[in-house]
């Protein structure tokens, strides 16, 4: 098979496989959560062109962030039943349709089936589930850094693509803008099919950073069927302790100060105060360039510090930045500033949450456990979405939103605090039981 002599290829000049597969999952999260972050950047032009409300549209993006969240327990379900490469590949199938079909939608119950749906179930195929996924499987040395990667990918594709996005809708319709995204996933998808396997034994090797002698080099056989059930039973025992709800709830108020408020609405709210979309656009980029730095050394300091103290300050150094943004004066240089220090924690607490989560329930059913608590980080991005487009509706300003997000984000690094290594560590033995 091709991708067993390039593996061997690659071995020959000192290279795992596992990094192959870790580059092209980095390429599959950027590319599809650049199309969940694309649909900030059509607000407003979908609101001249079609009439509609900003909280009619932002109520099809709630839906769209809360389905991306929910799917993140059974995508790792799907993955070990049906193989990462089948259900990358569908997810990229239906990330291309829902855009696609999002540029003849003339209704609006057909752009919630083209933004809500299939984008929601898409994009929640590759959410962080993914990430995990492969680092777990392929890397047993490293895993962190490959974490703190992928985990940067995701994020950094919602906002990377926004000026070129703004840049093609301001000069040539905001349906042009989606043909980029529209390339991309197909040309992933057939690299995923000739590249992508599910385990290192499928290329005859090893995980990366693991003995050879120690694990069986012949290719995996048939995982054990899996029912949809497994996820609930999971989320029944970790409901029962402390450390699911406070990871949860923290996790909650991450993604309401993050995707669903400054993603969604950012460019709306800088037109407000007579900022053009490409200017905008390039504030979140920029965003997404410190973010990137910062939760790669986020993953580096989860390693050596204390997770539950990085996460009180992550909380609450963006809860600072969220309630100085309406007085930014909405200059360049002002959001300049902004998008420095707010980018440097956009999603810095993921590999603490990871963390977390892993020593609370244990490495077997920390992936699961971890999509749970990531559907609550979506549904507070879902509540956001809607939340900030009805202000916005009714107040003609976003200014409420922001102090709110704030607000919430100091209760988060409080909250941090409260999980406990003792309680952790009681949890973990519980779950191995």
């Amino acid at each position: 098979m091709f991708a067993q002599a390039l593996s061997r290829r690659l071995d020959r000049r000192g290279i795992h496989y596992a990094w192959l597969v870790a580059a092209l999952t980095f390429l599959v999260m950027l590319t599809t959560s650049a199309a969940l972050g694309l649909p900030g950047a059509f607000l407003s032009p979908l609101a001249r062109e079609m009439g509609w409300n900003t909280d009619e549209i932002s109520s099809i993006l709630a839906f769209r962030f809360a389905l991306f969240g929910l799917m993140a327990p059974f995508s790792a379900i799907l993955m070990e039943r049906f193989g990462v490469r089948n259900v990358v590949c569908a997810a990229l199938a239906l990330i291309a349709g829902g855009m696609a079909l999002a540029t003849v939608s003339t209704e609006l119950w057909q752009l919630f089936v083209a933004w809500g749906l299939m984008l929601g179930v898409g994009s929640g195929l590759t959410a962080l589930v993914l990430a995990a996924v492969v680092a777990n499987r392929w890397f047993s040395a490293r895993r962190g850094l490959v974490i703190g990667l992928l985990t940067a990918s995701s994020a950094t594709g919602q906002l990377a693509f926004l000026p070129v996005a703004a840049w093609l809708i301001e000069h040539m319709g905001w349906r042009v803008a989606v043909l980029p995204v529209l390339a991309a996933c197909a040309l992933l998808a057939v690299l995923v099919l000739g590249l992508m396997r599910n385990r290192p034994a499928d290329v005859g090797l090893a995980a990366f950073g693991e003995v050879p002698a120690a694990v069986p080099v012949q290719p995996s056989a048939p995982p054990a069927p899996l029912t949809l059930r497994a996820p609930f039973v999971v989320l029944r025992d970790a409901a029962r302790t402390q450390a699911f709800w406070v990871l949860a709830g923290t996790f909650f108020i991450c993604g309401l100060s993050t995707n669903g408020l400054i993603q969604t609405h950012f460019i709306a709210l800088c037109g407000d105060f007579g900022m053009g979309p490409v200017p905008a656009a390039s504030a979140l980029a920029m965003m997404g360039a410190f973010d990137f730095v910062g939760t790669i050394l986020s993953g580096w300091l989860s390693d050596r510090y204390d997770s539950r103290k990085l996460l009180f300050w992550y909380y609450a150094l963006r809860g600072l930045s969220l309630f100085w943004l309406p007085h930014s004066t909405f200059t360049l240089y002002g959001l300049s500033i902004f998008a420095m220090f707010y980018g440097l924690d956009w999603i810095a607490t993921v590999p603490p949450t990871v963390k977390l989560a892993a020593t609370a329930f244990g490495r077997e059913r920390a992936p699961v456990v971890f999509g749970w608590i990531f559907a609550a980080h979506q549904i507070g991005a879902a509540v956001a979405a809607f939340g900030a487009g009805m202000t916005r509706t009714l107040l003609l300003t976003y200014t409420p939103a922001l102090y709110a997000a704030g607000a919430a984000c100091v209760v988060a690094a409080l909250l941090a605090l409260v999980v406990s290594r003792k309680r952790a560590a009681s949890v973990a033995e519980a779950a191995r039981a």
